[in-house]
């Protein structure tokens, strides 16, 4: 086997961590991939596939593939929307001032459900993650949206908690699920979530301990909206906190927005605030029925609409 490069060694320590994900690793103006992950990009993106290891035997080749940093982000968004996780491995010293091997480290990981760059998402539809707890007694589920901050909880118990969850499933339609074991064992709500709503679905490990999971809620959104969580049924709490938990918005969120991570889960302005979107209400119909017609070019009002119609009171005109 050829001698492994000291940049290649740190490529495989840090891909080591990040096995789930493609790894754009920065070299110069070029994010470059390598082995199986330059494979599948290059079949995913249409990338030519290439080596530096021409002198070589076959078997010691290094396949390999690169895009332009600058033009990442349409390739990113070809990739999350079929589902993949990219991990950005960046550069983090000047190379012209470092001595040696340039530093390098994981700055943001990019995943269908977390991804808040215009460029991967669809202006009017929300990009629900989506944390879901299932047991023989209980259901929970909770859906944040990382465009708006909108947070929505419920948990539901008896014969019938399955029949609830694939309803608020249906309703939300997540773009990513992370599943409690007792969830991802259920063979027929993985394969909903993956082929009916084309979901990304992730076995959440560790992030369903109730402890943890509490501690994650008061942290993110409070100790007031901790309290309103039920008390009689943990899936609530469960549910939620698997989606709040502060190792899962720390790789999820640039470094250089780590340090408001706990603001994102939280309404982007306050729930009392009256907010105005530039838009026409067409009044039209009969006296016993009423049609209304929105129209805006606000991004933000496309995405809050389907909510907002959840809460629209119509008053009786007769």
């Amino acid at each position: 086997m050829a001698e492994i490069t000291p940049m290649m060694k740190q490529y495989l320590e840090i891909k080591e961590q990040n096995k789930d994900s493609i790894l754009f690793f920065r070299l110069g103006d070029f994010y470059e991939m390598f082995n199986e992950d330059a494979q599948l990009a290059s079949r995913e993106l249409d990338l030519t596939l290439t080596t530096r290891d021409r002198g070589k035997a076959a078997e010691d080749q290094t396949p390999m593939c690169g895009i332009p940093y600058h033009s990442s982000d349409a390739y990113i968004a070809r990739l999350i929307a079929k589902g993949y996780k990219v991990a950005i491995c960046e550069q983090t010293e000047d190379p012209a001032l470092a001595k040696g091997l340039v530093k390098r480290d994981i700055i943001r990981v990019i995943t269908p459900g977390t991804v808040i760059d215009s460029a991967c998402l669809d202006d009017r539809r929300g990009n629900f993650l989506c944390g879901i707890f299932l047991d023989g007694q209980n259901a929970g589920a909770a859906f944040c949206d990382m465009t708006t901050g909108h947070t929505h909880v419920t948990a539901f118990s008896g014969d019938d908690r399955l029949e609830h969850l694939y309803n608020e499933l249906s309703r939300f339609s997540p773009a990513e699920a992370v599943l409690s074991a007792g969830a991802y064992d259920n063979g027929e709500l993985v394969e909903y979530l993956r082929d009916k709503l084309s979901c990304a679905v992730e076995r959440g490990e560790n992030r369903f301990e109730l402890k943890a999971c509490e501690k994650a809620i008061r942290a993110q959104f409070g100790e007031e909206r901790f309290a309103s969580l039920p008390r009689n049924n943990p899936a609530a709490s469960l549910a939620l906190g698997a989606t709040a938990t502060e190792t899962y918005f720390r790789v999820s969120v640039p470094a250089a927005r780590r340090e408001v991570t706990r603001d994102l889960p939280t309404p982007p302005f306050p729930l009392t605030t009256p907010i105005i979107f530039p838009m026409r209400l067409i009044l039209l119909g009969s006296s016993r029925k009423l049609f209304l017609s929105f129209e805006s070019h606000s991004p933000l009002f496309e995405q809050l609409l389907p909510s907002l119609l959840h809460s629209l009171i119509i008053i009786s005109l007769i």
